[in-house]
């Protein structure tokens, strides 16, 4: 078929929605490359929508080399390459539901494991991964994974910012009998009779089944976030597509004992997808439906979903992240935004609008000014960047209008003045020196810690112990940040300081990191034996219970990699004070064996040594008898002190 043909044309008219993609936060907008369906029947039937749409995809999308198509062959469409691996490094900052940074997330990506630190940021460098796939996981107890996808490139680095999951209960049936579950927001799972199996044995479970699902609002403006992937999917045909999502579904199946649960061979359960309103016009009558496969970190097409009043109707036969997803086409596109004085500026938001269509799309810098993603091909386009994340005035600092075909397109550098396009805008540059407890000596090996609207940023020092970084105001406006410097060679940290941005160049008093020792450790012994987490060779964090226990704190500690000795400990935070004694709930380690859920014969109580605000420590100390897991009547003498960095 050529691109006049009207079958042709129908088949294909939903094509891309746009990815675009910086630190790893990519959008995709509506639009059809092949044909002018502005007004064409088939737009108002699947693409128009009411108003401006966007949709948030994660991702870091590079360039491939493009092969030469001959006429009759669709250019847009190719199979995977899953094999050729090329070194690429990521970082991010990860956070839960309620935007609170989580220490001691598990974080892997290729044959390289770490953790989330108290900030909840994590780094990895140097890693052979999946070129046109490159997978990061994010685990942590009592949420879902958290899967993020990009097209890895020599020399470029992804950055994300992650939202976790919580597993929310949405119910619980008896797998003999089958039975459905639903949560408030139309998300609806059913199950005929004898449908659930363990997938260790294969043996069909007849007990009681708890079903953990999260529907995922596609017009959400943190998907981004949340989502697994990138919205690239593998299609039936084989072939790599962009996807438009018109819903996602995370779910997970446990028998009451926590055992994993599948859905047993030849059967199927049905989903009901609730449809926001503002896609209901646009949303077609039947749709692709799309699995979540973690291992290639991307999507692949398996069924249908029916459109069924304000909802999309489907079967499956296995359970992870499923989305309902229409197949579009896509170009690549990149850029790198630079100051005047040609440095690189990271974190910067970059929008992208459709002139035809008036639907946009933005994504973020990473560290080197870089931003790289899918966007329509054949289209007339507007690119405007703004100078942080969060702006309360919508004006750009630069604008300029380019247009696509179906090749793939570079725009090069990009230099921003620092002033706005119409002048509304200021400027606010952040500069500053750190020094070590010597204030003539500059810390060396540092960063400075930025916290601005419950967000936080994370800026190395220079070999003299500088840092700036750049921050926009909408007129008449400052922002208020607080700033923490650390000394990793000395071990030391900073007091916080609060600082007000204005209008130009803000210097920030010279900031000693010293005072504020940074070690932290967790050091037990059971019966005489003692253990030791260390950082930063170990993880130590310390958070909020996930499972939604109020006012219980944990302190966990890992030894240097996800799947190694781990030690967990829970108690009260209600009244909490230097000298208090705060009622202890739960002690668990994988040294001992026996003590992976503890009890006590008698209350047992933290008494707390050392309690700071936010980014400083808090510690303490305990000790008694617990009980043995397994075998209940042996006891189990614990001695414990800790210090652990607060991040709340």
């Amino acid at each position: 078929n050529t691109p006049s043909n009207a079958a042709y044309q129908e088949k294909n008219l939903s094509a891309l929605l746009m990815l675009f993609a910086a630190d790893a936060d990519l959008f995709y907008l509506y639009y059809n490359p092949n044909i002018s369906f502005m007004n064409h029947a088939t737009f108002k039937k699947y693409i128009q929508i009411p108003g401006i749409c966007l949709i948030l995809m994660i991702t870091c999308f590079t360039f491939s080399c493009k092969k030469s198509m001959d006429a009759n062959v669709d250019p847009f469409s190719f199979p995977p390459d899953l094999v050729t691996k090329v070194s690429s490094s990521v970082s991010g900052f990860v956070t839960d539901q309620n935007d609170t940074p989580v220490s001691g997330a598990a974080v892997k990506m290729g044959s390289s494991s770490v953790f989330t630190d108290q900030y909840g940021f994590f780094e990895i460098k140097n890693v052979q991964v999946v070129k046109s796939a490159a997978v990061v996981t994010i685990s942590v107890s009592g949420y879902f994974k958290s899967i993020k996808t990009y097209l890895a490139e020599e020399g470029k680095a992804a950055f994300f910012r992650i939202k976790l999951l919580p597993k929310t209960n949405a119910g619980t049936f008896s797998a003999s009998a089958g039975g459905s579950v639903s949560q408030s927001n139309g998300l609806q799972i059913s199950f005929p009779a004898n449908a659930v199996k363990d997938p260790a044995t294969g043996a069909i479970h007849t007990g009681t089944v708890n079903v953990a699902a999260v529907w995922i609002d596609p017009t959400s403006a943190e998907l981004h976030k949340i989502m697994p992937g990138d919205l690239r999917g593998i299609n039936t045909a084989g072939l790599m597509k962009g996807l438009t999502t018109y819903g996602m579904a995370a779910i997970e199946l446990t028998a009451a004992s926590g055992e994993l649960l599948q859905i047993a061979d030849g059967k199927k359960a049905t989903i009901t997808m609730p449809l926001p309103a503002s896609l209901l016009t646009s949303s077609p009558a039947s749709i692709p439906l799309w699995y979540f496969d973690e291992a290639a970190g991307l999507w692949k097409e398996e069924g249908l979903a029916t459109k069924t009043g304000n909802n999309y109707v489907g079967e499956v036969n296995h359970f992870s992240f499923w989305n309902c997803d229409v197949p579009n086409n896509f170009i690549q596109f990149n850029c790198t935004i630079r100051d005047v004085n040609n440095n690189p500026i990271p974190n910067v938001q970059v929008k992208i609008t459709d002139l035809g269509t008036s639907v946009s799309a933005l994504g973020l810098t990473d560290a080197f000014g870089y931003v790289a993603g899918a966007i329509p091909p054949n289209a007339s386009l507007r690119l405007q960047v703004f100078m942080n994340q969060s702006i309360n005035c919508d004006i750009p600092f630069h604008e300029q209008q380019f247009s696509t075909t179906s090749s793939n397109i570079s725009l090069g550098n990009i230099t921003v003045s620092g002033n706005s396009t119409n002048g509304n805008l200021v400027s606010a540059m952040v500069t500053g020196t750190v020094t070590g407890c010597n204030s003539n000596n500059p810390v060396t090996n540092g960063y400075i810690y930025v916290k601005e609207n419950n967000q936080f940023s994370k800026y190395p020092l220079s070999s003299n112990g500088t840092y700036s970084f750049m921050r926009t105001l909408c007129p008449n406006s400052s922002s208020n940040i607080i700033l923490s410097a650390e000394d990793l060679n000395a071990l030391q940290q900073s007091a916080l300081v609060n600082y007000t941005i204005t209008p130009g160049v803000n210097a920030v008093s010279n900031i000693q990191a010293c005072g504020l020792p940074t070690n932290q450790f967790i050091h037990f012994s059971v019966d005489g034996t003692s253990y030791a987490f260390n950082y930063p060779a170990d993880s130590i964090y310390h958070y909020y219970s996930p499972t939604g226990i109020p006012n219980q704190l944990n302190i966990s500690g890992n030894k240097g990699n996800p799947q190694g000795f781990t030690a967990n400990f829970r108690f009260s935070d209600t009244g909490i004070a230097v000298n208090s004694n705060q009622l202890m709930t739960r002690f668990v380690t994988n040294y001992v064996s026996n003590l992976q859920s503890s009890s006590f014969a008698v209350p047992l109580y933290v008494h707390i040594t050392e309690l700071g605000t936010w980014g400083e420590y808090i510690s303490g100390q305990f000790s008694g008898t617990f009980n043995g897991t397994y075998s209940v009547n042996t006891p189990y003498n614990v001695v414990c002190n800790f210090r652990v960095r607060r991040t709340f």
